[in-house]
This record gives structure tokens, C-alpha cells and sequence, in this order.
């Protein structure tokens, strides 16, 4: 039997249906689901009311599965049958979509207690082991994480998710309270030791680096501001009236969403502040942060290591830590960063879906593979779209393999190129991903500078 494609994709959701928040979560924090809830119909209907202020708009067929054919996100028998139709052998796991909202853990949410963030991550990580752990092989599911205030506790939810063949964490600092210390510092030490022990990566994902509690404000006055001039709560009013959506409300979001460089940060506080050093087995998963930044700030990082070398922990230079630590996740890979494959490094690169969010593939993925990768080699699009993955995450290559005989698209469907693809599809995936945007190349190093000014400070260097 020919050797299909396997594909490894570095970025999919899931979410704990509502009805079972009160068995996944300590029986302390029950009164507050009903502000859960109430948080929960807010955040999804500010998002929505956001996009109808922008305009955005989706072909059909986008629009449709997005309103009924979603529910993989949290029915894992579901899911598998979309990843057998979109050719994916396995996916990694995150938290997060509007639709079903978390349980105090995520950067959307309002601000509850610290303790209510613990145990709603806490939760999450157990209904994820019971609703995904018939087909780890396939279900790479990467644990939510709470405050991390006691590390024996945390270290300790480390083995747990470890002996339930979790394949990551999210990475300290997700989302961070102000007690928090930044990564390269001693106190995360443990933490480090146990994810490098027990084969834990360590994901980074777009958000990283939010305040607790920051985000929802924003999105209540969305909601409250159309409310008012729809003089109504009911749904259809409310979009009747998008148009009030504040301005503020939406600069916010295209800044949180578009301009901010806090999800980076964590790669040069782990490079430079020597964690790879005194850890060297240690992975690091960066996704649905773009690659096109990555060649311009590994070189003005190696620059600040060669200035700075003598007062640095860091034994290497930022660009070797890349290819033996890092792995970018890309989330609807862009054209230019295909074609910036040998710059960011082949051996470095994943393709992601973004299971269901709508700005990703789904639910075209094969289109958007054929549009992706038209012309790539063989041996370089097998590892962007897998064979890294496996490498990385220490994954079964031959089980993987027999399911993408079942599943997976033959190469040369991939490779030849997507010239049957209508152009209505094109035009879409670049309005929901941005797949024709030009590389962000250099533009955001000032940004980036301004914050490694201060990590440079907090690891002794002189400034």
C-alpha cells in the first residue's frame, strides 16, 4: 500500500460542554457558575457583535459548518470523523473557543480568585483525560494551567497529565498575575525539570503573556454598549445595532490580536536566560504566533548575545537553540512563510488547522494544503505537515503511519499544486488568515527591544 501523508497538526480546541462544568469543577466554586454562564453568553455574542463591526463575512459553506458542524470541538467521536475527512492523523489540543467559553483559566475570561483559576484548570485537564484519552495517539492534548503559586503543587499536576500521556502545558505566564516571576527566573526551575523529565513540551500559544482578567472588560462594554443602543438584550436587536461597537473596544482587540509581541517573549527569556542551558532536553512549542518574525529576531537576538555574551547566562547563541529546542506551530500558514521555509528552518516548521476556529482551515483544509504547499519538495512538505512533530513530540511514527494509510492524502495531491481551488476560496482564506500577506520581517523588533531591554535587566546585564 503506497505511503500516504502524515499530517501532525500543531493547533486545534476543545472545550467542556456547559452542562458539565459542575461535575469537572470543585464543588467550592460552584456558586459561581452562574456567573460562569452569564460570562460565557457575554464573551461569545462581544466576539460575534465584533466581527459584524468589521464586516467580516465567510462563504457559505464556512458559515454553515461554523453553525452546526462545530461540536468536534467538544464530542471526541465527532472530531475523529472530521479528521479522517480533513486527512488528519493526529492533532495537538488546546483550550479555548467563544463558544463553549473555560472555567476561569483562560485570558478571555473575567477575573475570578486564584484558587477558582486552579481548579478550573484542574478541571479541564481531567474532563480532557476522560473525553480524549481513548486515542491519545491521535488526540496530542496539551493541559491548561493555573496559577502556578505552589509549585510542589504544580510540579505535581505536571506527573498527572504526564501519566495520562498528555503530550504539553501550556507554558507558565499564559496568563500571568502580577506575583508572577518571568521565566528565566529560579523559581520556575522545577517546573522545568519536570517538563523535561517526563517528555512535557511546553506550549506557547497567541495570548501568552495577558493579565489576568484584562481582556473581559473590553468585552463587556462591547456587549453593553450595543445593548444600550439596542435598548434590548435580544439577540437579533443586538446585531441590528452593531454599528455600536465602540471604536476603543476595536482597536483594543486588533492590537491584542495583531501588534503585540508579549507571545515571543517567552523563547529569548528561555534562550538567554540559560533555562536551555541547565536544560537541555527541554521543548518549546510556539503557535498561532506566525513565523514570519522568527529570522529578523533571531538575528537582532544573536547581535545582543555577542554584545552581551560576558554577562549573560545563555552558553550559545539564540539561533542554535532554535533548530535543537524549538519547534514554531503554523496555525494557517501563510504563502510568504512557505516561502521563507529555509530561513525559519524546515526542520522547525508545523502546519496547523486551528480546529474550529473560523480564521482557520477548516473546514477546507485539503484546499488549503494544495494552496500551501504547491510545489514544495516532497521530504520538506512530509516534515512541515508531520514527520517534525513526530520528531519532537517522541511520537509512534508506525502507528501514525498506519492510520494515515486509512486517511491521509497521497503527497503528490498535496504538491501539485491547488489550480482546481476556486478563487472565492482563496480570496477567503486570506480574509479569515491572512494567507497572502506579506512577511512581517523586521517591523516589530523596536517592540520587541522594548521588552528585551527589561529581561536583559532582570538576568543582570547592565542597560
Amino acid at each position: 500500500m503506497e505511503d500516504k501523508l502524515v499530517i501532525v497538526s500543531s493547533d486545534s480546541h476543545a472545550g467542556v460542554p456547559k452542562e458539565l462544568w459542575p461535575q469537572y469543577l470543585d464543588e467550592r466554586f460552584h456558586a459561581l457558575i452562574p456567573n460562569l454562564h452569564e460570562d460565557n453568553y457575554i464573551y461569545p455574542t462581544a466576539i460575534y457583535l465584533l466581527g459584524s463591526k468589521n464586516g467580516s463575512s465567510s462563504l457559505p459553506e464556512h458559515a454553515e459548518a461554523h453553525r452546526v458542524d462545530y461540536h468536534g470541538l467538544h464530542d471526541a467521536v465527532l472530531r475523529l470523523a472530521d479528521m479522517d475527512r480533513e486527512g488528519i492523523t493526529a492533532e495537538l489540543i488546546y483550550h479555548g473557543d467563544f463558544r463553549l467559553g473555560d472555567m476561569f483559566h483562560n485570558v478571555t475570561g473575567r477575573e475570578y480568585s486564584l484558587d477558582a483559576w486552579e481548579a478550573g484548570a484542574h478541571g479541564w485537564n481531567r474532563w480532557a483525560a476522560d473525553n480524549f484519552g481513548f486515542a491519545m495517539d491521535r488526540f496530542l492534548v496539551t493541559a491548561a494551567i493555573g496559577p502556578c503559586v505552589d509549585m510542589d503543587a504544580t510540579v505535581a499536576e505536571l506527573d498527572w497529565i504526564a501519566d495520562h500521556n498528555f503530550a504539553g502545558t501550556y507554558g507558565p505566564g499564559y496568563m500571568w498575575h502580577r506575583e508572577m516571576p518571568p521565566l528565566f527566573d529560579e523559581y520556575w526551575e522545577p517546573f522545568w525539570s519536570a517538563c523535561e523529565e517526563r517528555g512535557i513540551a511546553v506550549v506557547v500559544h497567541a495570548g501568552f503573556g495577558t493579565e489576568h482578567g484584562s481582556v473581559f472588560p473590553q468585552l463587556e462594554r462591547i456587549y453593553n454598549d450595543v445593548a444600550k443602543a439596542a435598548g434590548t438584550t435580544d439577540y437579533d436587536a443586538l446585531f441590528a445595532h452593531a454599528d455600536a461597537v465602540p471604536v476603543e473596544a476595536m482597536e483594543f482587540f486588533s492590537n491584542f490580536l495583531n501588534h503585540n509581541v508579549d507571545s515571543r517573549r517567552p523563547m529569548w527569556q528561555l534562550m538567554l536566560g540559560g533555562v536551555f542551558d541547565r536544560h537541555p532536553d527541554l521543548k518549546l512549542l510556539l503557535t498561532e504566533i506566525r513565523l514570519d518574525w522568527i529570522p529578523a529576531t533571531l538575528r537582532h537576538l544573536d547581535a545582543v548575545y555577542e554584545e552581551r555574551r560576558a554577562d549573560l547566562p545563555a552558553k550559545r547563541k539564540p539561533s542554535e537553540y532554535w533548530p535543537t529546542n524549538c519547534l514554531a506551530g503554523a496555525s494557517f500558514i501563510h504563502k510568504a512563510e512557505v516561502e521563507m521555509r529555509h530561513e525559519i528552518g524546515v526542520e522547525t516548521i508545523l502546519f496547523g488547522r486551528d480546529f474550529p476556529h473560523p480564521e482557520g482551515t477548516w473546514p477546507n483544509t485539503k484546499d488549503f494544503l494544495r494552496l500551501a504547499f504547491a510545489g514544495v519538495p516532497e521530504d520538506e512538505a512530509r516534515l512541515m505537515l508531520g514527520e517534525n512533530a513526530i520528531r519532537f513530540l517522541d511520537l509512534d511514527r508506525e502507528r501514525l503511519a498506519d492510520i494515515a494509510k486509512r486517511i491521509g492524502p497521497r503527497i503528490e495531491d498535496v504538491i501539485a499544486g491547488g489550480t482546481d481551488v476556486r478563487p472565492e476560496l482563496l480570496a477567503n482564506f486570506d480574509t479569515r488568515g491572512g494567507f497572502l500577506k506579506p512577511p512581517e520581517g523586521e517591523a516589530k523588533l523596536p517592540m520587541v527591544d522594548e521588552l528585551l531591554q527589561k529581561d536583559l535587566a532582570g538576568v543582570g546585564v547592565k542597560v
